[in-house]
């Protein structure tokens, strides 16, 4: 019988052991196919060119993280079948066979697992390609036809570079095989599963674990300037690092010691799998940390949608305040300017506010600007009555002021107490900021600052007095006739002293902000289903490990109810503990996040939490179900 003959044979008869590891990476091709399908579409053509190429930008970036993923995916999950498989195989050498000829057997047959999972990735990638634009344009909230059409560029890209990953682990495989001795794989399915660990070793990585990881949640809520996007990062690597160090140490170190204490040991059936539960958490750490890890990244990237789709909103809503703003060294151009839009449509709401224009040496900030305005704090109020905006801004004394900011997608400034600006020599506490956009479209350009009556009356010979008017109009189908009645008033005055900005509504720059809200959703489901296909496959592969036990345990009378309630309870451990280090990590990433974007996460967390729990109690049952059956106790 030829080595392909019997590659093929061993594949077929081992396609059940082999449908979890084909259905996880055609799931993984199916999702990077679909992604680099939306590069070569013109489904986001309409957005405008701009937004086109952010969008492709954003694409290549999930791209390149989704290669990463896949990498260390193939590589868990081929060492995770080596294992499995190496016992079997290795009968062959009492037949004769060689190392070679054994690995050549086995890269066979992992080749023929890897082009089944790429065949089924790729074919169901093409066929939900269109309901996958489809439902991103949906969550994104975008109007598009979408023409269904198959280009050979995203086939061919996703094939190849999951080919060479996977050829690559398929080669690593054959090394391992050519210098395994016939004992190593015979026994290499219960390698290392009975080794207790030091106790100064678990209280060390213990104790370190519990550092780094402590260290790295301050990081990522520790308020800053330019350097919070550095704290960011040195409190992911502390996270990633301390995460391993919890499940190498503090988790089997806690286990152990309640294994010590009979009283707990001894009670129902917690004598059959405890013991057991402290050798594998050992032996298999590395699982559970990666499993955390994802789980965290899915909670962040949903945190992450959320908070841009927000940002998103305010933006619009900040910019569309007015629809029209006129700046002028003019007072009394107000009744001209109402008489030239309300020919056209009535106005919403306006508003007027006398603006004081210093020159910017005259200013010491924390971070310098090149320009700075200041305004009267009752002439903001009398603006927010006009329009109807928000006022909540306590009247600063003759020493404080308040900031008027613009909206902003992402902030690295989230330590905003103690600030000083020095106006002129005069040093002014800072006591509030404000986001609302009282001044509009001019609150982008420019530092303005609120003081009170007194101080900018004492202020006005330190620069020109220029004036603010702002229209908000209801009719926006008139937008353009308005604004071409309102260029030609201020081309007719004859004087460079009005200049105009007309806001449109309909202006899309920022619409790649929406698709990126989508995109970062199915990055959580990506995610969450990885994690859980990841814990699943391992606990699948265990159950064939634990037969034999499970079988010795019978034979001593276990009646197979017990056996199975304890096989539920140390499973139900298995998804437990990376869920709930997941959940206290993922408080903290979510925290750091919504400081800087200035929105509240809260429920966006609690929501996530609750979809991975609902996952994994689903993954649960079916784990528990299949490891029953493969244990042989069901």
């Amino acid at each position: 019988m030829s080595m392909m003959r019997l590659a093929f044979l061993n594949f077929k008869n081992s396609f059940r052991n082999y449908l979890s590891l084909i259905v996880s990476l055609a799931f993984t091709i199916l999702v990077f196919l679909n992604f680099q399908n939306l590069i070569y579409s013109n489904t986001f053509s309409v957005l405008g060119q701009r937004n086109k190429e952010y969008i492709h930008i954003l694409i290549q970036v999930i791209s390149i993280v989704l290669i990463c993923f896949m990498f260390f995916f193939i590589w868990y999950s081929t060492n995770v079948f080596l294992t499995r498989r190496k016992k079997e195989i290795g009968v062959y050498i009492f037949m004769g066979l060689t190392n070679q000829k054994i690995g050549k057997l086995y890269a066979i047959e992992t080749t023929l697992t890897g082009l089944s999972a790429l065949a089924a990735g790729i074919v169901t990638g093409l066929t939900v390609s269109w309901l996958f634009q489809m439902v991103l344009l949906a969550i994104s909230d975008i109007a598009v036809d979408i023409d269904f059409c198959i280009t050979w560029q995203p086939v061919l890209f996703a094939s190849v570079v999951y080919l060479i990953i996977y050829l690559i682990f398929v080669l690593k495989g054959y090394i391992n095989i050519l210098r395994s001795s016939v004992l190593e794989m015979i026994s290499a399915s219960r390698k290392n599963e009975f080794v207790r660990w030091k106790a100064s070793v678990l209280i060390m990585k213990s104790l370190l674990g519990t550092a780094v990881t402590c260290t790295g949640y301050y990081m990522a809520v520790k308020d800053g300037g330019q350097e919070v996007m550095g704290n960011v990062l040195i409190a992911v690597v502390l996270v990633i690092a301390g995460t391993y160090l919890l499940f190498g140490g503090l988790i089997p170190f806690v286990f152990q010691n309640l294994v010590r204490n009979k009283k707990i040991l001894y009670r129902k059936e917690r004598s059959l799998w405890m013991n057991n539960l402290v050798f594998r958490i050992q032996k298999n750490y590395r699982t559970y940390a990666m499993v955390c890890i994802l789980m965290l990244c899915s909670v962040t990237a949903l945190a992450t949608g959320f908070a841009m789709r927000t940002r998103y909103d305010n933006i619009t809503r900040f910019r569309n305040t007015y629809t029209f703003q006129a700046l002028s060294t003019k007072n009394d151009l107000d009744p001209l300017l109402k008489q030239k839009i309300e020919q056209s449509s009535e106005l919403k709401y306006s508003s007027q506010i006398p603006l004081l224009v210093p020159d910017s040496s005259m200013f010491e900030t924390k971070y310098q600007n090149i320009e700075y305005g200041i305004v009267s704090w009752s002439d903001v109020k009398k603006a927010a009555e006009d329009t109807g905006l928000k006022f909540e801004l306590k009247e600063p004394a003759d020493d404080e002021l308040i900031e008027l900011r613009h909206i902003y997608l992402l902030s690295l400034l989230t330590d905003r107490s103690g600030i000083t600006v020095t106006i002129n020599g005069k040093k002014y506490r800072q006591i509030d900021d404000c986001d609302e956009a009282y001044l509009g479209y001019f609150q982008e350009g420019m530092n303005l600052y609120v003081v009170n009556q007194r101080e900018y009356e004492r202020l006005l010979s330190l620069g020109q007095e220029i004036y603010t008017f702002n229209y908000r109009i209801q009719d926006m189908t008139q937008f353009e006739n308005i604004r071409k009645n309102l260029n030609a008033l201020t081309k007719s005055d004859g004087q460079d002293s009005t200049g105009m900005v007309a806001i449109d509504p309909h202006n899309s720059d920022i619409e790649w902000i929406r698709v990126l809200y989508s995109i970062c959703i199915f990055m959580f489901m990506v995610f969450i289903l990885a994690s859980g296909s990841i814990l699943f496959m391992k606990l699948y592969n265990d159950a064939f490990e634990e037969k034999g036990r499970y079988q010795v345990l019978k034979k001593l009378g276990f009646d197979r109810k017990t056996l199975k309630r304890a096989a539920a309870h140390e499973l139900f451990v298995a998804y437990a503990a990376p869920f709930l280090l997941m959940a206290v990590s993922s408080y903290f990433s979510v925290h750091a996040l919504a400081k800087m974007m200035f929105t509240s996460l809260l429920t966006t967390w609690l929501v996530s939490i609750a979809v991975i729990l609902a996952f994994f109690l689903i993954c649960y049952r079916l784990s528990v179900s299949i490891y029953q059956k493969n244990a042989g106790i069901r």
